[in-house]
């Protein structure tokens, strides 16, 4: 990502500094993401269907939404993962929630208000 800088060391929305530690927030946390989905999926590789094919597969990314965070508000695109495996005892399909970045969070714990 390029930005002008200017003589201060700002940029348009904010400081170089702060454009930095946001851009490096954001990768951090798609990082460690990608890691928690292909965990989830390797663990799982050896259950398949009757037809041979894996029940459990990567399915893109769910939208962008903005999480704010210490390092300041990050977009966050989180990977996606189709789960075909019932539970036996419910009936119901079993879902994929990321320990990371719940569906429901919107910002760190340790932001107040």
């Amino acid at each position: 990502m390029l930005s002008v800088v200017n003589a201060d060391g700002s940029t348009e929305t904010s400081s170089l500094i702060d454009d930095v530690v946001r851009e490096g927030a954001r990768r951090m946390r798609a990082a460690t993401l990608e890691a928690e989905v292909n965990s989830y999926i390797a663990e799982l590789a050896d259950q398949r269907d009757e037809s041979g094919r894996r029940l459990v597969v990567r399915n893109g990314y769910h939208q962008p939404r903005k999480v704010t965070t210490a390092a300041g508000t990050v977009e966050v695109k989180a990977p996606r993962v189709n789960d075909e495996r019932v539970d036996e005892a419910t009936g119901k399909r079993k879902r994929f929630s990321s320990g990371i970045l719940p569906p429901w969070c919107r910002k760190s714990p340790k932001i107040r208000s």
